[in-house]
């Protein structure tokens, strides 16, 4: 069962492009230097996202969002909750992130 990690962000006014770039890059290389805490290898399955580009005015001011794939339970919750790469990311982020929203699901698990 692959569990997904959905994250959007909301910039701050006045972050510069560049600081865009650098905070999607360092989203971007999560996959590759997440390592599992017992084999030391990566543990991210897939990491992908992109800009909105949507229509309807729904965004509320979020403009990036990822999808993050992992492959069990144990290894999305030690991604959330303990990795230090990962907690060192969600710190730096917040220096030019206005909010963040995160949700997670199995796909096809609606109950």
């Amino acid at each position: 069962m692959a569990y997904t990690h959905v994250v959007s962000f909301k910039f701050k006014d006045g972050v510069t492009p560049d600081s865009v770039k650098k905070l999607v890059d360092k989203m971007l290389i999560l996959k590759e230097t997440c390592l599992h805490p017992k084999t030391g290898k990566p543990y991210i399955q897939s990491c992908t996202g992109g800009r909105d580009n949507s229509v309807q005015g729904l965004q509320k001011g979020f403009t990036h969002v990822f999808l993050v794939g992992f492959e069990t339970k144990e290894d999305r919750d030690y991604y959330a909750l303990e990795d230090p790469v990962h907690l060192e990311f969600v710190t730096w982020s917040e220096l030019v992130a206005a909010d963040v929203y995160a949700i997670d699901f199995v796909g096809g698990v609606f109950v």
